[in-house]
């Protein structure tokens, strides 16, 4: 047995149910795991939340899902996952996170997933030995699956050491999912902002470069859902625009007169990639179709 999976084999859950946050927390986790979801997509989210549980057998982590108080169902498997149940406050998704982040108690990294994403097995863990017993490193990450409906992966997110220097002005291709971020240093930036719909993980990334390091690897560590038809049009422009705004007001302000001479190409090339792979989901989910139907 390693000493990891000692060290979580003598974790015990201790259960709260005080003040906004419900449920079972690890004394000595590592990791707080924050899991927003509107309650959905139940199938789906019992996927991610099984990703989460293998989590598990390499480090301790407390699990943090943020959902509507209606949501019975998925409160429910949440609570069959050993879930630490937060109320949404219904203001957003940035709000969401931020509710999550309050449950911290011992943790000393955080990390993000979807309700229809994926963590690699052993992704968390590899994480959190390129970050652990270096105080300069605040951000780990490595690359990200892109996924089909069915769970094939379609294209894969690897940009390694380019990400960071992109974030001021090209595509953010560092994966909310499958990043390790570092507890302090999140909450020395305020956490994130909360009047940001679509690119609050880039916001913040851009502010963390100024408190310490990054530091990734090309290995996956986690898998994006892709539904080619979740994103319409308005959703793309809409997050398209509010990432321009928040990387021009990162920029030096001689910079930011002539952020448009980049801006439109990103956006293009951006839209054509998303374009590409969306095409792809597509033509697999229409492959898996028996003829006929």
């Amino acid at each position: 047995m390693s000493l990891d999976s000692a060290r979580v084999s003598r974790q015990e859950p201790r259960k709260i149910g005080e003040g906004r946050a419900k449920g079972w927390v690890v004394d000595g986790a590592d990791v707080l795991v924050v899991l927003p979801t509107l309650g959905d997509r139940i199938d789906s989210l019992r996927e991610t939340l099984e990703s989460v549980s293998r989590q598990r057998r390499q480090l301790p982590l407390t699990l943090v899902v943020v959902t509507p108080i209606s949501a019975t169902a998925a409160r429910t498997l949440a609570g069959e996952y050993g879930a630490v149940l937060v109320d949404d406050p219904g203001t957003g998704i940035s709000e969401a996170i931020n509710r999550g982040l309050a449950a911290r108690t011992s943790e000393t990294y955080y990390a993000w997933i979807g309700d229809d994403d994926l963590l690699r097995d052993g992704g968390l863990a590899l994480l959190r030995s390129m970050i652990d017993g270096r105080p300069d490193v605040v951000v780990a990450f490595g690359a990200c699956d892109y996924i089909d409906s069915r769970g094939a992966t379609i294209a894969v997110s690897n940009a390694g050491w380019l990400a960071r220097p992109l974030l001021a002005w090209g595509p953010d291709l560092i994966p909310h999912p499958g990043t390790l971020i570092r507890l302090d240093a999140l909450a020395a930036i305020g956490g994130f902002d909360r009047d940001l719909k679509y690119v609050m993980d880039l916001d913040a990334f851009l502010k963390l470069r100024k408190v310490g390091r990054f530091v990734w690897t090309r290995q996956p560590v986690s898998a994006f859902r892709w539904h080619p038809d979740s994103l319409t049009v308005a959703n793309r422009a809409g997050s398209s625009a509010e990432a321009e705004r928040v990387k021009r007001r990162h920029l030096p302000a001689a910079a930011r007169p002539f952020c448009a001479l980049w801006h439109h190409p990103v956006r293009w090339a951006s839209s054509v990639a998303a374009g590409r792979v969306s095409a792809r989901a597509r033509r697999n989910l229409s492959a898996s179709v028996p003829a006929g139907q």
